[in-house]
């Protein structure tokens, strides 16, 4: 089941909507890829997010 702006883990309920959306979208691949353990998706998925707001604020 892919997640959803409307249904995703509770992990990501503070992030901005926009860096929220970009993890969501990530996972979403990572779970695709099966490169990341179950366990650690969101996680990674989060760090990913914020470094590319990070990136795209220059």
């Amino acid at each position: 089941m892919k997640w959803t702006n409307a249904d995703y883990p509770y992990e990501m309920n503070d992030l901005e909507p926009h860096v929220r959306e970009k993890a969501i979208e990530i996972a979403n691949q990572l779970r695709d890829e099966r490169v990341v353990s179950e366990l650690n998706i969101v996680s990674e998925a989060i760090k990913r997010a914020q470094e590319w707001f990070l990136e795209m604020e220059g």
